[in-house]
């Protein structure tokens, strides 16, 4: 496969950040952690020389050699990674190519799928409205979703069969909404439940939101409310509430409250027709090498955009909104939460006791699974570590303590997600030398 024109880190350093799609604002008034790092650097996601951030430009070569490895080995078919430390960017990596029948090479403003990594984008919306004061944490989800009034929650079958149904114990709070501890279902397993939603057409991007809040409601939960961590359709319904406690279309809102201000020029629900020779295919194992899934870029706006998992972007635009966080809610000048709202986000939500289903060491906050405990984890995380992925591989996290933010994009499913993911740690961490 051919390898992406623009590659060497050194290269990268030296090029203007246009090229790279990452759109630079002009920097603005200090952030809450000031507007310059602890290291006298604007936390602007200007380019720096990975020594002036504490990170070693011989060992990120690693980086750069695993990523092209995985290439070469066919494991997958092009890989964009990206790596910002105290507000700057030390690494962009373009290998491996958009798809394997045009051989278009990856670039560093390619355009990806996110699928899940939407999620964290609609928790944001639903914080920006927390911070108006339209919902409380604790608060009833029926306070603004009256469907979920009296919602039953599946119990059993019969001996014929049919389900058995009781009522909800408790009303779904904002809090399990918000940590997929609500009870409801994502539709993929064999779960009576999930089967219903496979079967009523839950999700549906084709439909506008009421659609699946109307199907919802009339569905028993998989469990009770505040008994079970369950992935779930839970962020599509906070898009709903996006659009009922604001106003305004959901799309529209992420627009003008996230997209427009942190300069994110390539981040939206669909591609523009004249942007599609940029987007990444979706790749899969296949019987001789990788093939393209069957998958089709997505050149509308839907008309029920998925909070859950709707979203295209790029390495550059995602980095905006990940540094943002890491800025306490800022970028270039442009504020879209409090201090305060980010440290909520990424504080875990789930309480000891029975929602302790989540694997060791790790809890979940809103819209990210945060580490609790980094040697419980058995990764390279730093405690504190906030992150997520989508479902055709796409990854990210976000580290305050080591001041650091990785995005990694790519198009593929398979067993080498697993890999790409874990090795990009192990080459991120071991890089840093302060």
């Amino acid at each position: 496969m051919p390898r992406a024109a623009i590659r060497r880190l050194p290269i990268l350093l030296a090029l203007p950040a246009l090229v790279l799609g990452i759109g630079l604002l002009p920097a603005g008034p200090a952030s809450a952690q000031g507007h310059h790092g602890h290291h006298g650097l604007a936390r602007d996601l200007g380019h720096a020389d990975p020594a002036a951030v504490g990170l070693s430009a011989e060992r990120l070569e690693r980086l750069d050699a695993g990523m092209q490895r995985m290439v070469d080995e066919g494991k997958l078919a092009g890989v964009v990674t990206m790596l910002a430390r105290n507000g700057k960017i030390a690494f962009v990596d373009s290998v491996g190519v958009q798809d394997v029948e045009s051989e278009t090479p990856m670039a560093a403003d390619s355009i990806f799928l996110i699928y899940s990594m939407t999620k964290p984008i609609t928790a944001t919306a639903l914080m920006i409205l927390y911070e108006e004061g339209k919902w409380q944490i604790d608060e009833p989800v029926s306070n603004f979703i009256p469907e979920f009034a009296d919602l039953r929650v599946h119990a059993g079958e019969y001996a014929d069969g049919s389900p058995v149904h009781e009522a909800a114990t408790s009303s779904m709070t904002m809090r399990e909404l918000l940590t997929h501890s609500g009870g409801l279902d994502y539709g993929f397993d064999n779960h009576p439940v999930a089967r219903a939603y496979r079967e009523k057409g839950v999700l549906d991007a084709d439909a506008p939101l009421q659609d699946m809040i109307d199907k919802l409601g009339a569905l028993p939960l998989r469990s009770q409310p505040g008994t079970e961590w369950f992935y779930s359709i839970s962020v599509d319904v906070q898009g709903y509430l996006v659009e009922k406690l604001s106003g305004q279309p959901f799309d529209e809102f992420l627009l003008e409250r996230i997209f427009e201000p942190l300069g994110m020029v390539d981040t939206a629900f669909f591609v523009p027709a004249g942007d599609v020779d940029r987007a990444a295919r979706i790749h899969q194992d296949g019987d001789e090498g990788l093939e393209l899934a069957d998958n089709e870029v997505r050149t509308l706006p839907p008309a029920g955009p998925s909070g859950g998992g709707g979203l295209y972007s790029t390495a550059g635009d995602y980095m905006r909104f990940m540094q943002m966080l890491l800025n306490g809610g800022e970028l270039g000048g442009a504020r879209v939460l409090s201090p305060r709202s980010v440290e909520i986000m990424r504080t875990n939500h789930l309480l000891p006791g029975p929602l302790s289903t989540r694997p060791a060491g790790r809890g979940f906050s809103f819209g990210f699974e945060v580490v609790t405990d980094a040697a419980a984890a058995g990764e390279a995380y730093a405690d504190g570590t906030y992150r997520w992925g989508g479902a055709a591989g796409t990854w990210f996290w976000i580290d305050p303590e080591t001041d650091l933010a990785f995005v990694g994009m790519i198009q593929h499913r398979g067993s080498a997600v697993g890999e790409v993911q874990s090795i990009s740690r192990n080459f991120v961490y071991g890089a840093l030398t302060r």
